[in-house]
């Protein structure tokens, strides 16, 4: 390693005949990477060339970014914004102005999320991040800090599933599964972004509960006893941070198609079937259309009064008889 010792301690890399690269603590938790780039080159952090048109402004920290309803220039984390839901509010944060950064554990979702964010002409950065590791998601906001060098809000979407199954066959490793990266996921996430929130005096976090879990859903009991355990550190954490300008709320959303209806005979498909036979609107939602934009709403200005609450967003679900 011909790197000098200055460069070693700071974490960056240089190969022979290139400029130097930032480099993570731990790429073998935690990989921020640029859309298009070679794999061999997607294990080292990866600045986004603004010279080469992947962006198209600077970022400046010192900007006084946001308005009294939107997020133009705020920069919000989205964890498992690779697919369904958490992909819908990345894509329509971004369309609002906000730079988004994709935290995301499967490459493949990373990639088609990165592709079309790139397509927006938006500043982003993707990571690939597994939530159940907290030096994982501690390497995830520091790389965004070293990025954009502040982060405004962040949307705790990620979390694990197993299959439907009577409360009594329920396993150790089901429970241990969604504790890993629901609750505690959520925990971490709250934990790495706190100390930067705090020292700007303003921050935005948006926890995921479910009705699956308020309702005590057949079927999905580690998965409902995770949201709920959710709802209740949004609420500690509303209390305990609110005197740095921190706000923290929690949704809960209805599928908006991020499953396909279950097979008959399926545990799941009593439980999908009952969610809409009764629906006051006799639909699912739709991720981008019909949950990111309350979503941005507890991600701005204009949410400066609410904290500790959930909104249920499940198309008025709650009150089918």
């Amino acid at each position: 390693m011909n790197d000098p010792p200055k460069n070693r301690a700071l974490g960056i890399r240089k190969r022979p005949g290139s400029r130097p690269q930032f480099g993570l603590a731990n790429e073998q938790v935690c990989r921020a990477y640029r859309a298009g780039t070679r794999r061999e080159q997607s294990l080292r952090y990866v600045r986004r060339s603004i010279e080469g048109g992947t962006m198209n402004q600077a970022y400046d920290p010192d900007a006084a970014p946001g308005t009294a309803h939107g997020i133009d220039g705020r920069v919000v984390i989205v964890t498992g914004a690779g697919r369904g839901i958490g992909r819908g509010i990345a894509r329509h944060l971004a369309k609002n102005g906000a730079t988004i950064v994709v935290a995301e554990h499967r490459a493949r979702r990373l990639d088609d999320a990165m592709a079309e964010l790139d397509g927006l002409g938006v500043q982003s950065l993707g990571i690939e991040c597994d939530v159940g590791s907290r030096e994982a998601v501690f390497a995830m906001v520091e790389a965004t800090m070293s990025r954009f060098g502040r982060v405004d809000g962040i949307v705790n979407n990620a979390v694990s599933l197993v299959a439907a199954k009577p409360i009594e066959d329920v396993t150790e490793q089901d429970m241990d599964l969604l504790q890993r990266t629901g609750t505690n996921g959520t925990l971490w996430a709250m934990q790495a972004v706190f100390p930067h929130m705090k020292a700007q005096g303003w921050g935005r976090i948006v926890n995921v509960g479910s009705a699956a879990g308020i309702r005590g859903s057949a079927g999905t009991a580690p998965y409902n006893a995770t949201k709920e355990a959710i709802r209740s550190l949004t609420r500690t954490a509303a209390r305990e941070w609110a005197k740095h300008g921190i706000v923290v709320n929690c949704y809960c959303p209805a599928s908006a198609g991020h499953h396909e209806p279950p097979p008959e005979g399926n545990l799941h498909r009593e439980a999908w079937e009952a969610m809409y036979a009764m629906h006051p609107m006799d639909r699912d939602g739709e991720a981008e259309e019909d949950i990111a934009p309350p979503v941005l709403f507890l991600l701005s200005d204009a949410c400066r009064f609410m904290t500790g609450e959930t909104l249920m967003l499940d198309g008025g679900g709650q009150m089918r008889s």
